[in-house]
């Protein structure tokens, strides 16, 4: 029988490490998971109001807005940094939010 030459721990350590033959799969899997919603068409009243709301937040409120997103409604909650009327974007932390996109807003207002 030959002697082989002693394998290094780490090439040992490598034997035993995990392996993902499909990379790309789990992240696959929550994109599918992903249910689509369509975005909430709002009544008149209800713009009004949120419009009310967004005249009050000043810059520095902790806020929490619900948005649509990307087919699906998300809630940010932070510090408001920006608001452009002009521009109808508010910016809570670094996320940029559309006017027309929310849905709804609570907090310090």
């Amino acid at each position: 029988m030959a002697n082989r030459p002693k394998m290094s721990r780490e090439e040992r350590a490598k034997q035993f490490m995990p392996f993902a033959a499909l990379k790309s799969y789990p992240e696959a899997l929550r994109r599918r998971e992903k249910i689509v919603v369509e975005r909430t068409e709002l009544s008149e009243e209800y713009r009004e109001t949120l419009d009310e709301k967004l005249r009050q937040i000043k810059k520095n409120d902790m806020i929490t807005v619900t948005y649509f997103c990307k087919g699906e409604y998300v809630e940010q909650t932070g510090m408001v940094s920006r608001i452009d009327a002009t521009a109808r974007v508010i910016r809570i932390v670094n996320t940029k939010i559309g006017f027309d996109d929310i849905y709804d807003i609570n907090g310090c207002i």
